[in-house]
């Protein structure tokens, strides 16, 4: 319209005004045609960049290990808007849900648009961490505190902490391992403090944990599964193996094997622990009870009934009451019942076998 209206002015004006005019209009077409010529290089170029970065493309599930969601966390082909730090990150060693919507909107923010979606409905972030187990720690704990004072192997103590032991989760540039800087235990009443440090692979300040609780040096004890009176005979099922302070148990611990099948001395509660002091082979013999009394030589034997004047178990040397004679002897306790009295026969010991090779001889009168 206005070339038009520009032409109409100068055709009024005369031929010298429309050759002016002609000669204008070429030196602006002219000047536009070397403004696109010159400005085509530049959009030519930006249409071969986005051609390069691909088109933006919104992830299903994202792993980050710093505290914050960058753009290119979100998005593949994010180009220069990827290190845009746009969301918190969950908590060490979680995991959470941002909606597509919910993105997309923040990346409209940052001019990030055209992204291709996949009909994603959410998004999945996990914070990586670096896990410490509860029974890890307790490892470590232990083999900081193996052989210190009086303790024995690490396997053979009972930790207790005084606060409730849970699943560490570190950032994962915590690489190193735990190392303890600092132990104390106390052998008195058993309390221990341990400070450990974890190297960071960044070269940062090391990470450190401190612990504190009581360590007890335990052993294999055989207790009771019941009580039992004394008298009474021990068996398989009266018994269990249980760990207990090795105070508590003392030198005289014994095996299972120990004590299946022998005899309590005394009364015996249950869960208890079992020593040597407690048991003994069952008796064989019981007192006022009828024996066979044994009296045994190397070319006699003879047997009579008797009565125990004692209780014994095997190998036991016990009095028995001969009824007839109403003498009291000495035997040992050989079997259930069972009384015997060995007497060893003298050899017979010639005179020459006695007396010196080198004797002078004796002549017989």
């Amino acid at each position: 319209m206005i070339l038009r209206a520009l032409l109409v002015s100068v055709a009024l004006l005369g031929p010298s005004a429309a050759a002016l005019a002609q000669s204008t209009t070429a030196a602006a077409v002219t000047a536009n045609a070397a403004t696109d010529a010159a400005t085509l290089p530049d959009a030519i170029s930006e249409a071969a960049s986005l051609e390069r970065i691909g088109t933006p493309v919104l992830r299903a599930s994202v792993s980050v290990s710093s505290d914050v969601v960058r753009i290119g966390d979100l998005v593949d082909n994010a180009g220069s808007a990827a290190q845009i730090a746009v969301y918190r990150a969950p908590d060490l060693g979680t995991t959470g849900a941002l909606s597509t919507a919910q993105v997309l909107a923040t990346l409209r923010n940052y001019q990030v648009t055209g992204v291709d979606t996949g009909d994603l409905q959410e998004i999945s972030v996990t914070r990586l961490a670096r896990t410490l187990t509860s029974r890890e720690i307790e490892k470590q704990v232990g083999r900081a505190l193996e052989r210190r004072n009086g303790l024995g192997n690490a396997a053979d103590l009972t930790i207790t902490f005084d606060r409730d032991l849970r699943t560490l989760q570190l950032d994962p540039t915590n690489t190193g391992s735990m190392q303890p800087i600092a132990t104390r235990y106390d052998a008195r009443n058993g309390r221990f403090d341990v400070l450990f440090e974890i190297a960071n692979g960044n070269l940062a300040s090391p990470t450190r944990l401190r612990f504190t609780g009581t360590a007890i040096e335990t052993i294999e004890a055989v207790v009771l599964t019941r009580g039992l009176d004394r008298g009474e005979t021990v068996r398989a099922s009266d018994v269990a193996i249980e760990r207990r302070p090795k105070v508590e148990v003392g030198k005289d611990g014994l095996r299972r094997e120990q004590v299946i099948g022998m005899q309590t001395r005394k009364p015996i509660h249950s869960g208890q622990v079992v020593r040597m002091a407690d048991i003994a082979k069952p008796d064989l013999v019981q007192r006022d009870q009828p024996v066979t009394l044994i009296y045994q030589t190397d070319s006699l034997y003879l047997t009579m009934r008797a009565k125990a004047v004692d209780s014994g178990s095997e190998g036991d040397s016990v009095s028995v009451l001969n009824p007839q004679s109403k003498r009291v002897v000495q035997g040992v306790v050989t079997g259930p019942a069972q009384v015997t009295i060995s007497v060893a026969t003298p050899r017979a010991i010639t005179l020459s076998a006695a007396l010196p090779s080198n004797s002078p001889a004796v002549n017989a009168e």
